[in-house]
């Protein structure tokens, strides 16, 4: 049975990701830590679009899980038509506050979790001739961004796998995609609906839903990569020519000074 595979699909982009996809007709596996939310997203899916939808528990920032992933969707004889690498988590610190755990972790889930799940489902793509794979990155992947080291830095990597990749499957039938969103109406950000709506206002935060539309979009016409909306490419053309030195100032801000003072 062909399908996609969702990483993260419980909440946020991933589970937009597996609307919208489901929506187009596309039986979803989705996997995320929460085997709840997961369960209840699958239930979702068949009941609101009539499509098989299966949960799969896993620990993305476990380096195993990947091949755990990989073994149990081939045991049940599915075939990953696509794969869209989404999971992620954000660290808002200095690093010399950060635990050790979360460093481990968040690289584990950023880079090596993404890098084997491509590895393992690229290989059987390639043999078939066909098939499509989508990582999510980010905009910080354009400059260094102070108090988010660990995200960005992880994110840099992705845009460089993502887009490497690309080069080497480009004559397989299979595309790779990688997309670097700004800022999107998620959990991820802890702002009350009336700062939600003024920043989606002013263009400078986009819904899920808009970002995983224009997603899907390139992907599906196997464009390398994706920065959805005007702001987001103006971000990237901005970001690209800023010296890292300019963003300094925002250690002094007083609110992210409160923040980090909390986190310290």
């Amino acid at each position: 049975m062909k399908c996609a595979l969702i990483t993260g699909a419980s909440s946020g982009m991933g589970l937009e990701y597996a609307r919208q996809l489901a929506a187009m007709g596309y039986n979803i596996v989705a996997v995320s830590n929460d085997m709840e939310g997961n369960r209840r997203v699958a239930e979702e899916l068949a009941q609101r679009y009539g499509i098989w939808a299966e949960s799969l528990y896993a620990d993305l920032s476990q380096p195993e899980s990947a091949q755990q992933i990989y073994e149990k969707v081939t045991k049940r004889g599915l075939e990953v038509e696509i794969l869209i690498s989404n999971a992620g988590m954000l660290l808002f610190s200095l690093l010399e506050n950060t635990p050790e755990q979360n460093i481990e972790k968040i690289i584990s889930l950023h880079c090596t979790t993404p890098t084997l799940l491509c590895r393992l489902f690229a290989h059987d793509m390639r043999r078939r001739g066909r098939g499509r794979i989508l990582i999510m990155s980010s905009i910080t992947a354009w400059t260094p961004y102070p108090t988010i080291s660990l995200y960005a830095a992880t994110k840099v990597y992705l845009k460089n796998f993502g887009q490497s990749l690309w080069y080497e499957m480009r004559d397989s039938g299979v595309s790779v995609t990688t997309v670097f969103p700004s800022a999107v109406d998620t959990p991820f950000y802890t702002l009350n609906d009336r700062m939600r709506r003024r920043l989606r206002r002013w263009g400078l935060m986009m819904s899920a839903e808009q970002v995983v539309r224009k997603a899907i979009r390139a992907m599906m016409h196997s464009r390398r990569r994706c920065l959805p909306g005007i702001m987001t490419k103006i971000e990237a053309g901005i970001c690209a020519i800023l010296p890292a030195c300019a963003l300094l100032p925002i250690l002094k801000l007083k609110s992210v000074r409160k923040i980090l003072e909390g986190l310290s």
